[in-house]
């Protein structure tokens, strides 16, 4: 496994002001209460599914790996938070120290996910945990909401390839972001550069109507790109007119055209009739790629189409009208010391209506059906029953401090073709309903 495998994570700068300033003003509090090392343990869940989503996709797993083992005050930082008083003398030297020395258990990156799935579970002292409470979320949050967007996406697409071209239209960071998580709910390339270089995922690009409209005629610009790019590349055709944009590309490249690419109009009609003149053109291997503002149901509405990949960017990247997915990070039990011989105790905010939730350090199991398809989401404290045993979803991320689940997107992306495939059927519905599994507390 080399490094490329993993992700580059070379020149990865700290993590640690990716926060809240309560987080360090309740450590400086807990440091003088003297319950700033009571063994602690919290969990970022959700309590509801966006409206209309039958089931989430865990994401952002590797990069809170990242975050956790880079989360460290620098003297700038030390310094920044002492010169602005945002905590005392005291806190600012313990937080000099810090390094996050306790064991993280999760859902495994490209998993599925349900109301209330412990997804995450942060075990150490109180004040080492609740410093992680935002930059955990803040990548959860996003990287899931991209990842059940694509997953939608992929499933609409039925097996047709998908190519993420979304960086132009959110934040730079958010774009690379975006692409690893988008490669993980079934996307097959990005065309974002940095993306490819940080965790390997395949990239592709061509020419935009720019260069189309830089050159005297079209047939010029087909002409460029083919000499430069070889016969194999992807012509842009409806920067004028398709249909004689289609006869010159085949004219220029031959039967031996890889690929023209349509971004506007009716996409169903353009489609077929270009389809149509491809084959009687003898470019019957040609490919047709369609862009355009697409969503999952623009996917789903072109599946009698002869399109053979879709390129998505706007609505993928913003989570298809749900760009987050509302977990949050809640101290669920704690011990009265740092003894680990303390017992823990649960605790829970009382809360009213849609807010509540349940204390305790929880286990969670998938129940699968006679047939082998998963029919519930088990969640529990306490012992596990012996059927479900060898049906847990958590797994160890961090040990001591120490990350011990790396592994490759590449794993991430299979684990979630695997889990969605053993869903129920109705699972893959666009039609908005309720989760596809019910949530069972035992």
């Amino acid at each position: 496994m080399n490094s490329a495998d993993l992700g580059r994570r070379v020149g990865v700068p700290s993590t640690a002001l990716f926060t809240d300033q309560y987080e360090l003003t309740m450590v400086q509090a807990a440091l003088k209460a003297g319950t700033a090392d009571r063994r602690s343990v919290f969990e970022a869940f959700t309590r509801r599914l966006p409206e209309g989503r039958r089931y989430g996709v865990v994401a952002g797993t590797g990069r809170v790996l990242d975050a956790v083992e880079n989360f460290h005050f620098d003297d700038e930082m030390l310094a920044f938070l002492r010169d602005q008083r945002v905590v005392d003398a005291r806190t600012v030297d313990w937080l000099a120290d810090y390094r996050f020395s306790g064991d993280i258990w999760g859902y495994p990156e490209g998993e599925v996910y349900f109301p209330g799935s412990p997804l995450l579970r942060v075990e150490g002292s109180f004040a080492e945990c609740v410093l992680l409470e935002t930059v955990i979320l803040s990548i959860l949050n996003h990287d899931s909401a991209i990842a059940a967007a694509a997953s939608r996406m992929s499933a609409a697409a039925g097996g047709r390839r998908l190519i993420e071209m979304g960086a132009r239209r959110t934040h730079e960071l958010s774009a690379v972001a975006s692409a690893r998580a988008a490669y993980i709910g079934g996307f097959h390339t990005t065309s974002d550069l940095a993306a490819g270089f940080r965790y390997n995922i395949p990239t592709v690009g061509t020419s935009a109507h720019a260069f189309t409209l830089l050159h005297d005629s079209e047939r010029d610009a087909f002409q460029a790109q083919v000499d430069s790019l070889g016969r194999g590349t992807s012509l842009l055709v409806d920067t004028y007119d398709v249909t004689e944009a289609v006869r010159t590309a085949v004219e220029i490249a031959g039967p031996e055209l890889g690929a023209v690419r349509i971004d506007s109009g009716d996409l169903l009609l353009v489609a077929h009739r270009v389809r149509q003149q491809l084959d009687e053109l003898g470019a019957t291997e040609t490919k047709i790629v369609v862009t355009s503002d697409l969503d999952e149901y623009a996917i789903a509405s072109l599946a009698a189409a002869p399109v053979d990949t879709y390129g998505v960017g706007t609505q993928l990247v913003t989570g298809s009208g749900h760009p987050t997915c509302s977990m949050v990070y809640k101290l669920v039990a704690r011990a009265r010391s740092a003894d680990p011989a303390d017992p823990l105790l649960p605790v829970v905010k009382k809360s009213l209506g849609a807010k509540s939730s349940r204390g305790g350090r929880k286990w969670a199991a998938r129940r699968l059906d006679e047939y082998g398809v998963a029919e519930a989401e088990v969640i529990g404290t306490g012992d596990v029953p012996a059927e479900l045993v060898g049906r847990q979803l958590q797994v160890e991320l961090v040990r001591g401090g120490e990350v011990v689940a790396r592994e490759p997107l590449e794993a991430a992306r299979d684990r979630h073709i695997a889990a969605r495939s053993g869903l129920p059927m109705s699972a893959m519905q666009l039609s908005r309903g309720e989760p596809v599994l019910p949530t069972e507390y035992v």
